[in-house]
């Protein structure tokens, strides 16, 4: 006869700790107890442990597939602690304790560590690394798709150092190509996909020096439209620096900090329907346009849902923002639709924004976010003919410590007050940023204050009015073709060269070729006697 235990949750005063529904079936295997009653027996630990091992044993299998297709996650300024926090996060969000959870990158089966120090800057910023990971050479800090030739700021030093990107070396390939980003379409990281630019800064003629636009340098968004033709996906914020200056945003009209910027008088969404009317083009500005769209009947977008950068997450009007998610899931279904694959390049890219403001919640909801998006792309792809990496540009000045106990809410108190003070501490803290805070010269009372509200700056410990990098290495997640390239430790502008080595683009391909002229890579149906040897292992 079957019966059944029903665990209590177990609420304390300065934490949820959420304790597992457990089942107990007499006379069956199903045996799912709490986490503080099955992690006292050592067989849950030796059973896990061997199903760990037996699925690592399957990759000495290695995939050497042809990417047909490319995706890279940036999760910008998700560093290590960040991608730990968000983890506990997602299962908290859940009912879960949180630090046994899964993100969808935990699940990739190759990790390794990136050096992410530009080439004059020990802590690095977020565009002399893009053109690392994107262009695949090391850079100075605030210049984008440049060699470090190039001096930041000095428009004569633009000419002749030129780098181009992965997505310039898949669109020569014949491959569809995309770009999706919760930033302005022309912030740091996504400009190093297209633009060559000295100054990250330059995001329209209006943020340029006269000597500068004189001297013949061109703005990011005008780059954007003018390098590479032709670019298939485009979706983010930074609507007004595509339009004539003071031209009234269709959003916000009225709004002069959301009008355009454009001193020429051009109209650049304009001019991109024009060129692409007849080509199954189609502009977007909210979520209900975007959702409309047959994927099947479109095959040029651009989205620009914001005048500025897209919103955080948890300040996402669901009716009319599209998620980071829904924005990825409508780029890769028109961008597979090429039978040569395609690359897409996804930034999280307010991870950062949310540290730099010491607001530790809207950081890590938005790295919850882009994890749900990578586990939304995984659904849509294959690991056999698409090679996928999660990474970071840089770290943050962001940790959280003080002997919580396990399900401590990722946002609550440590369980003990300061030896120093005789005050209570919250377990997220900053080394530096906004959060610093005296109250009649002594360190604020946290326990005064609602310390979990969405915009709380967590406390810092060195007052500054935007929180800094860090400048620890970063890890690099990677599953599908050639994926076991990514080991051990490496200069962070590897990366493009693995993905341009597997997708058979760019420098040397002549891997891809065999003597008799046919591909070196395997195709994906060599694949089928891993499939089997998985079968039997899981058996």
């Amino acid at each position: 006869m079957n019966y059944y235990h029903l665990i209590i949750i177990f609420l304390s005063k300065t934490a949820k700790h959420f304790l597992f529904l457990a089942l107990r079936s007499e006379g069956s295997n199903l045996c799912i107890l709490p986490f503080t009653e099955k992690e006292k027996d050592p067989k849950y630990w030796n059973a896990g442990a061997q199903m760990t091992l037996k699925n690592a044993l399957t990759l000495q299998t290695l995939n050497k597939n042809k990417a047909e297709n490319l995706i890279l996650f940036l999760g910008d300024g998700m560093g290590v602690p960040t991608v730990t926090a968000a983890r506990i996060l997602k299962g908290q969000l859940s009912g879960q304790s949180g630090e046994e959870t899964q993100l969808e990158m935990d699940k990739f089966p190759f990790v390794s560590l990136a050096k992410t120090y530009n080439t004059n800057a020990q802590v690095p910023d977020s565009a002399g690394t893009a053109t690392a990971y994107l262009c695949g050479v090391k850079a100075n800090e605030g210049t984008v798709g440049v060699s470090a030739a190039a001096v930041r700021s000095q428009c004569n030093t633009t000419e002749g150092n030129e780098v181009t990107s992965i997505l310039r070396w898949a669109k020569d390939a014949g491959k569809s190509v995309g770009i999706v980003t919760t930033t302005r379409v022309n912030h740091a990281t996504p400009s190093a996909a297209y633009a060559h630019s000295v100054d990250r800064d330059w995001y329209s003629d209006n943020e340029m020096p006269a000597e500068a636009l004189q001297a013949g340098c061109k703005d990011i968004a005008r780059q954007l439209f003018e390098n590479i033709p032709n670019i298939d996906v485009i979706m983010g914020g930074g609507r007004k620096y595509m339009f004539p200056k003071n031209r009234s945003d269709v959003e916000y009209p009225g709004v002069a900090k959301h009008s355009g910027t454009r001193k020429d008088g051009r109209d650049l969404v304009q001019e991109w329907i024009d060129k692409t009317k007849d080509k199954k083009g189609h502009y977007v500005w909210n979520k209900k346009q975007l959702l409309s769209l047959n994927p099947n009947n479109v095959d040029y977008l651009l989205g620009l849902f914001e005048p500025g950068d897209l919103p955080y997450d948890l300040e996402r009007n669901s009716e009319t923002d599209p998620s980071l998610t829904e924005m990825v899931e409508v780029a890769i279904k028109i961008l597979r639709k090429n039978p040569s694959g395609f690359y897409l390049l996804v930034e999280g890219g307010r991870i950062d924004h949310g540290h730099h403001e010491g607001k530790a919640k809207q950081a890590l909801h938005e790295a919850v976010e882009m994890d749900r998006a990578i586990g939304r792309a995984s659904l849509l792809t294959s690991i056999h003919d698409t090679l996928t990496i999660v990474t970071a540009d840089h770290s943050h000045m962001f940790n959280f410590g003080g002997y919580t106990p396990r399900g401590n809410t990722i946002f609550g108190l440590a369980p003990m007050l300061s030896d120093a003070d005789q005050k209570p501490f919250t377990s997220i803290l900053y080394g530096n940023g906004p959060g610093y805070k005296l109250v009649n010269g002594a360190r604020e009372n946290v326990s005064t204050i609602d310390y979990q509200e969405n915009n709380y700056q967590a406390q810092a410990a060195v007052p500054l009015s935007m929180e800094t990098h860090g400048g620890e290495d970063v890890a690099v997640f990677a599953k599908g073709p050639m994926a076991h390239l990514l080991h051990g430790v490496h200069e962070q502008n590897y990366i493009p060269h693995v993905m341009a080595y597997a997708g058979c683009i760019g420098q040397n391909r002549e891997h891809c070729l065999s003597r008799s002229g046919t591909a070196g890579l395997h195709p994906v149906l060599s694949t089928i006697a891993t499939l089997f040897t998985v079968t039997r292992l899981l058996c």
